[in-house]
């Protein structure tokens, strides 16, 4: 079947919309199984799925909308449309657009791209403590580290205090050269790279000489108490359990803590059990903390790191379902 488009965007919109060589329409075509083509200035969308048709179209009219206020479109986008499409949330696209969570020191704005995303910024906002937990490019580090930025600019809080495990803070980094900040600055350098583009590196500079902001591997906190502080834990899933309660009974008053990690991604010695996993387990009904999980939908990195999230997640659970098998053939 055809349909056609009436309310097609104006030409200039359509060109972003349909993307270089158009990559953004050939995108959606094979996402939906459709053909779509621009007619005398209106797009048609034909296949022989009326409810793939209706949703191709329901995405370019939400892109096309976006498009003419001025928003980039991208085959990541084109995706994302297409995934709310299909649990019928598309008419919640344009509200991640207009949702400003901090700027960066250019002045950029800073957005969710994914509903996963508001709703982890969401938590964040509620909580006292939050953990949020995900795959790799979901922008867990990112934007905790755009709503400690906020907190900071509206004075809610007087610092911001980021750590992260350094889990080979044994034997491997006592050969490296320098002293330990510089021995364990590689573990840190993300949280780093985050900050310079929030704040820039001069400024950022400037705090931590004043010790506003303050970037320490977590052996750093032990016997501190953190009051008015916004406190970002990163790749929480290489804490042990005596790490994680440590670091969690450092809060103090008028403070704020997120906790992010990956699951998949456990680096500690084998029969280590992850502190991130025990906490999410031990926390999870205890007021004013909150859980939020973020999927390879809200992955916001080349779309192939999607793929390669998914592939991971498959052969995880068929690992786990042999293992099972095994388990009950051994106990016949």
């Amino acid at each position: 079947m055809t349909q056609e488009m009436r309310e097609a965007p104006a030409s200039g919109a359509i060109q972003k919309l349909f993307g270089t060589g158009d990559e953004n329409v050939r995108a959606l075509e094979q996402a939906l199984d459709v053909h779509i083509a621009l007619r005398g200035g209106e797009i048609a969308v034909e296949g022989e799925s009326e409810r793939a048709v209706e949703r191709a179209q329901a995405v370019l009219r939400g892109l096309g909308a976006l498009c003419a206020r001025g928003e980039r479109i991208d085959t990541a986008l084109v995706h994302y449309a297409v995934h709310l499409s299909e649990t019928n949330a598309l008419d919640q696209l344009d509200s991640l657009f207009t949702e400003v969570v901090a700027t960066t020191f250019r002045g950029r704005p800073i957005r969710c791209k994914t509903l996963g995303q508001r709703e982890y910024v969401k938590a964040i906002r509620k909580h006292t403590l939050t953990l949020g937990i995900g795959p790799a490019g979901t922008g867990k580090t990112y934007l905790a580290m755009a709503m400690a930025v906020s907190a900071l600019r509206s004075k809610d809080v007087e610092r911001i205090v980021l750590t992260r495990p350094a889990v080979e803070a044994g034997e491997k980094l006592g050969f490296l050269p320098g002293d330990l900040n510089q021995k364990v600055d590689p573990y840190l350098r993300p949280l780093y790279d985050a900050m310079f583009e929030m704040l820039g590196a001069e400024a950022c500079q400037r705090m931590q000489e004043r010790g506003v902001i303050e970037v320490a591997p977590l052996a750093y906190m032990r016997g501190r108490t953190l009051s008015d502080a916004f406190i970002i834990l990163d790749e929480a899933q290489n804490t042990t359990q005596e790490q994680m309660k440590m670091f969690l009974t450092r809060m103090g008053f008028r403070s704020r803590i997120v906790v992010t990690g990956d699951p998949s991604q456990i680096d500690l010695p084998r029969g280590k059990r992850s502190g991130l996993i025990e906490a999410v387990e031990v926390l999870a009904d205890v007021p004013d903390i909150a859980v939020q999980r973020l999927t390879h939908q809200d992955v916001v990195r080349h779309e192939l790191v999607q793929a390669i999230v998914r592939a991971y997640d498959a052969h995880a659970i068929r690992a786990k379902e042999e293992r099972t098998n095994g388990e009950e053939h051994d106990v016949d």
